[in-house]
C-alpha cells in the first residue's frame, strides 16, 4: 500500500530525539509524501527545516492554528506566513476556528481565519483548517472562501454530515484521522459520502494515534492504519484506497514530483 501523511506536526518537540527514524518508518510502511504542518510562525519555520532536511519527501504549512488567534498580530504574522508561502510552504494553515476549547476569543479567531483565508487566495494555495464546536461559524467562512476561489481541508473531521456537504460543494477535501480506528466511533455514513476524489488521510502526530496503538505517541507509519479502516469501510480495496489518498493529496497540495510520480503509478 502507499499513502500520503497529509497532516503531522514532524517539527514537535515529541520527534526531536528520533525524528530522522520516524520519517525512514514512514518511507518503510508506504508514505510516498509528508506534510509537516506549522501551525505557528515559529513551527513553520522549524517544519521549513524538516522538509530542507527531506527534500522531494516532507513538505511544510505555515499558519496560526485558533488557540493561538489571540496573540495573532495582522501586521506581523501575516508578513511572515507570506514569506513562508513564498518560500515553499504548500498550503496555510492549520487554521480555523475552535469554540470547544475557546483559548481565544470567538472574534480574535474569526479575524485571524479570514486573515489566512485571504493569504490562501493572493497566494493559489489551499488552506487546512481546524473547526470543533464551530459549525456555522466554520460553514459561513468556508462558503465564503470557497465563492472566492479557495480550496483546503476539513482536517481530523468528525462532522456533522451538513459542514462537510458544505465544504464538498465550496471543492473542499476532508481527511479523516485515527481517529476513524477508534471502538466508539461512528461515522461510517460520513467516511461512505465523501466522494471518492475528495478524501485524504492523515496521522495528526504525534497525537490521536490509531488502534491498536492508541495513548502511545502517533506517527506518520501507521497513517497505513487509518487507510486500512477507511478502505474497509468505504468497501473498497486497500491498495486502491491507498492510491486514492495519494492522488487526492499530490492534487490538493501540488506535491513535488516525486509525489506526484507515484500518483500516476498502479497501486
Amino acid at each position: 500500500m502507499r499513502f500520503i501523511d497529509s497532516h503531522t506536526h514532524l517539527a514537535d518537540p515529541a520527534f526531536d530525539a528520533d525524528r530522522a527514524e520516524v520519517i525512514e518508518r514512514a518511507r518503510g510502511a508506504g508514505a510516498v509524501a509528508l506534510v509537516c504542518i506549522g501551525e505557528s510562525v515559529e513551527r513553520a519555520r522549524a517544519a521549513q527545516s524538516v522538509a530542507a532536511a527531506h527534500p522531494g519527501f516532507v513538505s511544510f504549512t505555515a499558519g496560526v492554528h485558533p488557540h493561538d488567534a489571540a496573540g495573532f498580530e495582522p501586521a506581523r504574522d501575516v508578513a511572515a506566513i507570506d514569506e513562508l508561502l513564498s518560500a515553499g510552504a504548500v498550503a496555510v494553515g492549520e487554521c480555523g476556528l475552535d469554540s470547544h476549547y475557546d483559548h481565544s476569543p470567538k472574534l480574535l479567531q474569526r479575524r485571524a481565519f479570514a486573515a489566512q483565508l485571504e493569504l490562501a487566495r493572493q497566494h493559489a494555495k489551499p488552506v487546512v483548517v481546524h473547526t470543533r464546536d464551530a459549525v456555522d461559524d466554520t460553514a459561513a467562512m468556508v462558503r465564503e472562501a470557497g465563492a472566492a476561489g479557495v480550496r483546503g481541508v476539513l482536517h481530523c473531521f468528525t462532522g456533522p454530515l451538513s459542514l462537510a456537504e458544505i465544504a464538498l460543494e465550496a471543492g473542499w477535501y476532508i481527511s479523516f484521522s485515527g481517529i476513524v480506528t477508534f471502538k466508539k466511533w461512528e461515522g461510517g455514513d460520513l467516511v461512505r459520502m465523501v466522494p471518492a476524489d475528495r478524501i485524504i488521510a492523515e496521522s495528526d502526530a504525534p497525537y490521536l494515534a490509531p488502534v491498536p496503538n492508541r495513548s502511545k505517541r502517533n506517527e506518520p507509519a501507521w497513517v497505513a492504519l487509518t487507510v486500512e479502516r477507511l478502505a474497509a469501510v468505504r468497501g473498497t480495496p486497500v491498495e486502491a484506497m491507498g492510491q486514492l489518498v495519494v492522488e487526492n493529496a499530490v492534487r490538493l497540495f501540488n506535491l513535488p514530483a516525486a509525489a506526484r510520480h507515484a500518483s500516476a503509478e498502479p497501486a
